[in-house]
């Protein structure tokens, strides 16, 4: 896949944008009891689960770093991040590679579910009791899609300070 960052879009913006085409899509993936779903756009790669290299004085969501063909990727551990404990990584797991800013992050998840395409009108917001526990600002809205309800996460509000703040333990010559 290219690895070329794209901008930044909101969940709102995205629809905005396909009042016009009529569809948006979205890859879905699980962890734990939960469906979630980000913009097809910022979603870079996929990629099987790999040990990664822990970086001292870094939160425990923030697992460390991969080296992926040249590039050194951060990984994040979603369950840990939305404060359900660490994941326990084996090769079931998957690392979902995301452009954030001007950064690629990883994700790690439980599985990827599929590529959902829906129209611009079943994106719905979200009550503040339908979000898991996650904070309001990293969910950008809700979709039923096949009798399933899947959380549509805001990535940017998830990860940029993360990224940025990460990138000071990063010397610059190994960021892309």
């Amino acid at each position: 896949m290219n690895m070329a960052v794209a901008q930044d879009h909101s969940i709102a913006d995205m629809a905005a944008a396909a009042d016009l085409a009529g569809a948006v899509q979205f890859l879905t993936f699980r962890v734990d009891d939960a469906e979630y779903g980000v913009d097809i756009m910022s979603v870079r790669e996929i990629k099987g689960w790999t040990a990664e290299t822990r970086l001292p004085n870094t939160p425990d969501y923030m697992r460390g770093v991969i080296n992926l063909r040249g590039s050194i990727i951060p990984i994040f551990d979603l369950r840990c991040r939305f404060d359900h404990g660490l994941t326990q990584a084996h090769a079931k797991n998957v690392v979902v590679i995301l452009a954030v800013g001007h950064r690629n992050i990883g994700i790690l998840v439980d599985a990827v579910s599929d590529i959902v395409t829906v129209e611009s009108g079943a994106i719905k917001h979200t009550p503040q009791e339908a979000s898991h526990g996650i904070k309001e600002r990293f969910v950008d809205g809700l979709i039923s899609f096949e009798e399933r309800m899947i959380i549509l996460l805001n990535i940017v509000q998830l990860f940029t300070a993360d990224a940025e703040a990460l990138s000071q333990h990063i010397a610059p010559e190994t960021q892309q």
